[in-house]
């Protein structure tokens, strides 16, 4: 890489930096590429010689840290043996709050208030990254299913018909001898590791317990225990 691509790479960087630091400050709204050139010092003029748009940026940025969670969820996963279901989920959980912890302007950027104006565009980063993270989830839950219908027969009953069409062309190609129920344990499985998360990242827990890691782990024990696995 030539110097000038490094700098030109970093000040990429610091534009995306300041821009999760205007949301962090003054929610999704305070994106914009004026104020981020005002805060770097730097002309309107250069600013979108490396995003076009506000949009331009977002969709960078949202790609960039999405990619970065599944990454980290990945990774943890993957380095518990396939035979240990329940560890891969706990490994997934953990991975994903930590990251969060780390990345709190980032979570909220994904999880939280869309972006005011803002369209994604189809099959953009974000979306590529999107559906990994959702791969990732219904993976888990594939490969936990045995237990949980061993665990939990008498479920309700769902038909493909009650969810996305595009979420279930999906699932049927990736995991051909799942269930429709098993769309509906992911949703399930995804919203308990996140609640206690976002209830952490958006403070809410901050004066009610020093410490949350022991809660969120005892939850991602039960959690597990309900699909009929251990850890």
């Amino acid at each position: 890489m030539s110097r000038r691509d490094r700098l030109r790479a970093q000040t990429s960087a610091e534009i995306k930096a300041i821009a999760l630091k205007l949301m962090a400050d003054g929610g999704p709204d305070a994106i914009s590429l004026r104020a981020i050139a005002r805060e770097m010092g730097m002309t309107a003029g250069a600013i979108y010689s490396y995003f076009a748009t506000r949009d331009d940026l977002i969709t960078t940025l949202i790609g960039d840290v999405y990619t970065s969670a599944v990454d980290a969820a990945e990774a943890a996963r993957d380095a518990v043996p396939e035979t240990e279901p329940g560890g891969r989920i706990l490994a997934w959980a953990q991975a994903m709050r930590e990251w969060a912890l780390a990345n709190p302007e980032g979570f909220r950027l994904i999880y939280g208030d869309p972006v005011p104006g803002y369209r994604p565009p189809d099959g953009g980063p974000g979306s590529q990254a999107e559906a990994r993270a959702c791969a990732g989830l219904v993976g888990l839950v594939a490969a936990a299913w045995p237990a949980v219908q061993a665990r939990r027969s008498g479920d309700r009953a769902y038909d493909w018909a009650d969810f996305d069409p595009d979420l279930v062309a999906h699932v049927r190609e990736d995991f051909p001898d799942l269930p429709p129920a098993g769309i509906a344990m992911t949703l399930r499985v995804w919203g308990r590791m996140h609640g206690l998360m976002a209830l952490e990242i958006y403070g809410h827990l901050r004066t009610l317990i020093h410490d949350p890691a022991d809660v969120y782990r005892d939850e991602m024990h039960d959690l597990i225990a309900s699909l009929g696995l251990t850890t």
